[in-house]
């Protein structure tokens, strides 16, 4: 991550655990689609713990090393060219701050580039 100045560092870790939130609650949703199946008998318990054996060493794992490995610059930008934080809602100066990475990755969009958040 680039120097930046603190006050852009603690938006960047903000809007950085926004965006994870999103992308967790979306993938847990998916999650409980299971515990609902089993619940009403539609799956076995061993169909129910495969599903939660997948969801950990899959989405979970993989939104883990995303949110803790990349540069959190990079990771908002992402989240904002594709919906996942309403850029509307991010502060004037963080914006400015990651233009470089917003430009880049909308660039990627819209060349049909960018894999979006799920897929």
């Amino acid at each position: 991550m680039q120097n930046y100045p603190k006050n852009i560092k603690r938006l960047l870790r903000e809007y950085m655990a926004r965006a994870y939130e999103h992308e967790l609650h979306r993938e847990l949703a998916k999650l409980d689609q299971g515990f609902t199946e089993w619940r009403e008998g539609g799956i076995s318990n061993g169909e129910l713990s495969d599903r939660l054996h997948q969801f950990e060493v899959g989405p979970a794992r993989e939104l883990y090393k995303k949110y803790n490995y990349l540069p959190h610059d990079m990771t908002v930008a992402y989240a904002i060219v594709t919906g996942l934080l309403n850029r509307d809602e991010i502060p004037v100066e963080l914006l400015e701050a990651i233009s470089s990475w917003l430009a880049y990755y909308q660039s990627l969009k819209e060349d049909d580039a960018l894999k979006e958040p799920g897929e």
